[in-house]
This record gives structure tokens, C-alpha cells and sequence, in this order.
């Protein structure tokens, strides 16, 4: 994989969101219009792209907060580590993650800014979340699939993936939290002060 696509799959992680893979979708869980999945999403697209427009990390993380699921995130990306954040560490860690995404996005949306994202179609998969096909166009010209997934909540629609290029972001997010926790001797908080600071 070249340089070029490696940084802008790391450019969408920032959506995060981002970045969730499956497991944070419920089996039992009713099925998403594919209507109302593609006119979320597109409401969501214009979100990212007016934070794109502003450029700071304030306003890609309300974006953020607005359309990804960060707390299944956050929580997904510590894997065989989530036992381990204790109960008062939740607001600070998920607090925590929007800001990573936000800032990491903010940074290299300067240098991969998106022109346009076009909805395409929209297909339901066995979990009951929509998988939203976007074509997404870069200032430059550049063109990439990206497959939006989109689940459920109590509330109405949240973002718990991202796939690009073959790539689950929340896989990907998942490694880079695992091997930050590994490196502190498996200590949960050193990652939450890291994503604090």
C-alpha cells in the first residue's frame, strides 16, 4: 500500500470512528431503513465536511460527538483490555478517544482535503446495520470507496465503522490502542492521560 493511501485511511479514521467494527452491532438488533441510512449519512457528510472547512479539532470532534458511536469505539479499540478501565476512567477515556480523532483528523485534513462524498448505495448486513458505499473525492481529484457502517441507537443513527480500501479503521484504531497498552506494561491510564494531554 503506498504511503499516499496508508495516510488517508488514517486522514477517515478520524470520522470514527470511526472506526468500529461489527462486534459493537447487536445480532438482535432492528435492521436500518436503507433510506433513512443514506439520508443520515449524507446529513453526516455535510457535517464532516463544514468541520473540514472550519479546521480545528473543536469542530471535527463535534462532528464526532455528533455521528460516531465513540463510546463503542473506544471501548472495542481496548480489546482484551477493557476490563481493565475502571469505571471512573470511562468519561476521561472517551473524552480522550473523540480528541484523538479529532486531532489526528484536523492535522491531515489540512494536506487530504475532501472535495466532495457522493452516497451510493446501501445494503443491510447480517447484523442489521447499513452499509452506506460513498465515493469520496479529494481536492485533488483522487477518488476512493469508502463503505460507511451504520447502525442504531436509542436515539436514531450512529457511524460504528468505517471500511477503506478492505480496511476496518476500527480495527486498525484497535492495534494502535493495544500496542500503546502493551508497551506500558499493560497499564490502561497511561493511555488515558496519553490521549488526554
Amino acid at each position: 500500500m503506498s504511503l499516499h493511501r496508508r495516510r488517508f485511511l488514517l486522514i477517515l479514521a478520524g470520522l470514527g470512528a470511526a472506526q468500529v467494527a461489527g462486534p459493537l452491532v447487536a445480532a438482535a438488533q432492528a435492521a436500518v431503513d436503507p433510506k433513512g441510512a443514506a439520508r443520515y449519512m449524507r446529513e453526516a457528510a455535510d457535517d464532516l465536511m463544514q468541520a473540514q472547512r472550519i479546521g480545528t479539532v473543536s469542530s471535527f470532534q463535534k462532528a464526532i460527538l455528533s455521528h460516531a458511536d465513540v463510546e463503542g469505539i473506544a471501548l472495542y479499540a481496548l480489546g482484551q483490555y477493557r476490563e481493565d478501565l475502571q469505571k471512573a476512567q470511562r468519561p476521561s477515556y472517551f473524552k480522550g478517544v473523540s480528541l484523538f480523532m479529532a486531532r489526528y483528523f484536523a492535522d491531515s485534513s489540512r494536506q487530504y482535503q475532501v472535495g466532495k462524498a457522493e452516497i451510493g448505495e446501501v445494503t443491510i448486513d447480517d447484523s442489521g446495520a447499513a452499509l452506506v458505499n460513498t465515493k469520496v473525492t479529494l481536492l485533488t481529484g483522487s477518488t476512493y470507496n469508502v463503505v460507511f457502517k451504520v447502525a442504531r441507537d436509542g436515539k436514531g443513527y450512529q457511524i460504528a465503522d468505517i471500511n477503506v480500501l478492505g480496511f476496518s479503521l476500527a480495527y486498525m484504531q484497535r492495534g494502535i490502542f493495544q500496542r500503546f497498552i502493551a508497551k506500558n506494561g499493560g497499564d490502561v491510564n497511561a493511555l488515558v492521560e496519553a490521549l488526554n494531554r
